[in-house]
């Protein structure tokens, strides 16, 4: 079976920070087969990435949750974050000359554009399972912010070794959540971006930590569609480091996420996939997601053989995780009303 595409550029919602009139762009893309299209019961999937990734990480998972289920599921999309991907190359001119963007763009910001999707007529009478990683699992969580309870419009949420954490724990432990966060910045403002060519980068890429751990297809997706062409012939990452070193120094979402999933996860089936060998979310964290502190419970734990990056080191156990979910979906479910939006 081979998946269809579609490329698609959203226009983001008008933020204070910009010019009347200029606004950010968000690049997704659309994955179905032509039988799917028809299944009006059919799921609808809606992919974020974790910081440092791009909506193409998503694919190999995405084709093998289709393989898998493709009476279950009618579409899916993967979203590039404002500073990730092919977004960052269409909003580097915005981001670059305002002074208002030093400090990046926010998850918050990122959830605005999802929301605003959502609200769009595209997914009107559609059956919505978000699916996040990491950073990007609070920005879905707070896409459904704002909303009452009776309208927020998913069948289940899907959160993979989300780093949401409440704000009286992450102060609780700072100093080891300081430290975690300090080391990937670093990381991050130290790594390497440019190459001679694609196929030198892909080579370079699979000999280091963390790239060596990946999929190989994962990897191939990141030479692909991670890196743009350069006027000198050569390649580099599209998004800017700092840009996404600013975005791990961001905590506040990760706060307002871990309080609206007290607020929802009674209403929305809230499922959790963690990396049985990451080491970046501790446990005490995971319980206090779905213990039911501060009401939020968790519709099922899955774990995986992998580390943080699930995604990127295990696409095929994470994809039969999340089948495994949408079998526990029923056929009533959710669905969109529309609102007036602007995608």
């Amino acid at each position: 079976m081979t998946l269809q595409t579609a490329s698609f550029v959203f226009d983001c919602p008008q933020n204070i920070r910009d010019p009347p009139g200029h606004v950010l762009k968000m690049s997704a893309k659309q994955y179905y087969t032509p039988q799917s299209v028809t299944n009006s019961q059919g799921l609808v999937l809606l992919f974020s990435h974790c910081i440092g990734a791009h909506k193409e990480q998503w694919e190999p998972t995405i084709e093998r949750i289709f393989a898998l289920r493709p009476s279950a599921v009618r579409e899916a999309w993967a979203f590039d974050w404002q500073t990730h991907g092919e977004s960052a190359i269409l909003n580097r001119q915005l981001l670059e000359t305002s002074p208002s963007r030093v400090y990046g763009v926010s998850a918050f910001e990122w959830s605005e554009a999802i929301a605003a999707f959502l609200n769009s007529p595209r997914m009107q009478g559609k059956r919505i399972v978000p699916i996040g990683h990491s950073a990007g699992a609070g920005t879905m969580v707070l896409t459904a912010r704002g909303k009452p309870l009776s309208a927020i419009p998913y069948a289940s949420l899907i959160l993979i070794e989300p780093t949401v954490i409440p704000r009286e724990l992450f102060y609780l432990h700072l100093d080891d959540r300081v430290s975690t966060m300090e080391f990937v910045v670093t990381a991050t403002t130290a790594r390497r971006e440019r190459w001679r060519a694609r196929d030198e980068a892909h080579a370079w890429l699979a000999r280091r930590v963390p790239w060596d751990t990946w999929d190989p297809r994962v990897l191939r997706k990141l030479s692909e569609h991670g890196l743009a062409d350069t006027p000198d012939g050569g390649v580099e990452i599209k998004g800017d480091r700092l840009q996404e070193a600013l975005s791990y120094a961001d905590v506040e979402p990760h706060f307002a996420a871990a309080q609206e999933l007290g607020r929802i996860s009674r209403t929305v089936p809230v499922h959790f996939i963690w990396g049985s060998g990451s080491p970046l979310v501790p446990e005490f964290v995971q319980d206090a997601l779905g213990n039911g502190s501060d009401g939020r419970v968790a519709a099922s734990v899955t774990r995986v053989d992998a580390g943080h990056m699930v995604v990127q080191e295990q696409p095929n156990d994470l994809a039969d995780a999340i089948c495994a979910i949408l079998d526990t979906i029923g056929e009533g479910g959710a669905r969109v009303e529309s609102e007036k939006s602007r995608l």
